[in-house]
């Protein structure tokens, strides 16, 4: 009798769980999922969804570019079912881009512009804003590369990292460190003023455009995922079709003494140095290597590989060239750094378009080598390259909730997506909270109704 209702149950339950589950159907061809993963497109109708941090609460912030910040509670089922309860503009300024943040305490909102960091009094219990914007970072004012990453590193969380971009494809501006472009630089929280970027401490420069920041939990070390340059000739030759490579960099360790962190203030290259990823292509590039930097200078010029190679930091891993990664997330125990690849827009054909993981040791550090080309194992892909970028998604923002699922926002689509284990399980279980699989203690309606159902199930037994 007892099995006999235990099976009723689960089977009232599935058929529930499959009848009420919100789907949303992309008007592309359904996107190809990795093994051991699952994928569901849970919002639709955004405007360019950028960055996106949750709060305390479990609400889902999200920046929309050239609108503002949008607010959504979250209704969970089992696996992927999340499904949008209430959503809700919180600040309403078209200028805002990409970068999103939030402090460790969760009151206070951080968000950027292209010329400015602004806070926001934040409550996560009425999901609301509480104060207009003050500028706390200014003097970043470009007309390329425009978005201002922001991070909060939890080993730190009394700093901010602010990267910004340059103002060019090639922008030669930038061997200056003055000019305060192609840099990540550090700013102490709490002042009552606003700074000028070129007052932060500089974490890195040399990096043309890194538009993805993440710390590892493992150790607190700093990794910036970098979006390099195209059209790129050495010798005369056009060599753009797949080089440079784009890049995985690593800062090392923030740390009150500076002298802990060898990494501190490293130069990554760029606008002199490019990280190499087919070397065949690359004119006397013989005696390079993946990922080696090369120059693209006269050979026996003052700038060339060889100084490369000896004045410049070359990136821990690479990848295909125009793939364009533009986040950086790790899961709680630092195993495992989930990368977005936005895709190219002048590579002769099709590239990137994926959300993939790279895997981590117990020392901090990628486990592949730096000349791997295989590193990043594709999860959520688009099933015709073909395709884009005209009618596929383009990975964007990264961001866990507190029961360890991960969403991606796809900004040419205006579309979020939840990816989960195949068997239902968080893709991070480790970080699942005491609230399980409903953040904050929120379950859906359609949940009641299951136990509810399961309730006369019984009661028939009986």
């Amino acid at each position: 009798m007892i099995g006999r209702l235990v099976i009723a149950l689960a089977a009232l339950q599935a058929r529930a769980l499959a009848q009420s589950c919100p789907s949303l159907t992309a008007n592309y061809p359904s996107p190809s999922v990795a093994d051991g993963f699952d994928a569901r497109l849970i919002v639709q109708d955004l405007t360019k969804p950028r960055g996106m941090v949750f709060d305390h609460e479990g609400n889902l912030l999200v920046v929309e570019s050239g609108k503002g910040i949008t607010a959504m509670s979250l209704s969970y089922g089992d696996g992927s079912c999340v499904s949008v309860q209430e959503k809700k503009t919180i600040v309403s300024d078209t200028s805002l881009n990409h970068g999103i943040e939030l402090s460790s305490d969760g009151n206070t909102l951080y968000a950027s512009n292209s010329d400015m960091v602004f806070s926001f009094d934040y409550d996560a219990g009425s999901m609301t804003n509480t104060s207009s914007g003050k500028a706390i970072v200014t003097g970043m004012a470009s007309d390329d590369l425009v978005t201002r990453t922001l991070l909060i590193p939890r080993s730190a969380d009394d700093k901010l990292l602010v990267s910004r971009g340059g103002d060019d494809n090639m922008d030669f501006g930038t061997v200056d460190l003055d000019s305060g472009r192609s840099q990540i630089r550090i700013f102490d929280l709490g002042g009552d003023d606003a700074v000028d970027y070129l007052e932060g401490e500089v974490l890195g420069w040399g990096l043309r455009n890194s538009v993805g920041v993440g710390e590892n939990p493992r150790d607190g070390g700093i990794w910036s995922v970098e979006n390099s340059v195209d059209d790129i000739e050495r010798d005369g030759e056009s060599i753009h079709a797949d080089n440079p490579a784009e890049e995985l960099n690593y800062h090392g360790i923030l740390s009150d003494d500076d002298d802990d962190n060898a990494y501190l203030g490293a130069n990554y290259g760029f606008p002199l140095c490019y990280a190499a990823w087919d070397v065949s292509e690359i004119p006397g590039g013989d005696g390079l290597s993946v990922g080696d930097q090369f120059a693209i200078g006269e050979e026996n010029a003052t700038v060339n590989d060889p100084f490369c190679a000896q004045d410049r930091q070359a990136p821990r891993l690479v990848f295909t060239a125009h793939t364009a990664p533009l986040d950086i997330k790790f899961d709680s125990q630092g195993d495992n750094a989930y990368i977005s690849f936005h895709g190219s827009w002048n590579s002769p054909d099709p590239v990137g378009y994926r959300l993939s993981v790279v895997p981590f040791g117990p020392s901090g550090q990628p486990t592949a080598p730096s000349t791997s080309t295989t590193a990043a194992r594709p999860i959520l892909s688009n099933e015709d390259l073909d395709s884009c970028p005209d009618d596929c998604f383009r990975p964007a923002g990264l961001a866990w909730d507190n029961a360890g699922r991960l969403y991606m926002t796809s900004d040419s689509t205006g579309e979020i997506y939840v990816l989960v284990r195949a068997d239902g399980a968080p893709v991070d279980a480790n970080r699942e909270s005491g609230a399980g699989a409903a953040v904050g203690g929120r379950r859906s309606a359609w949940a009641v109704a299951v136990v509810a159902g399961a309730a006369g199930v019984a009661a028939w037994f009986m």
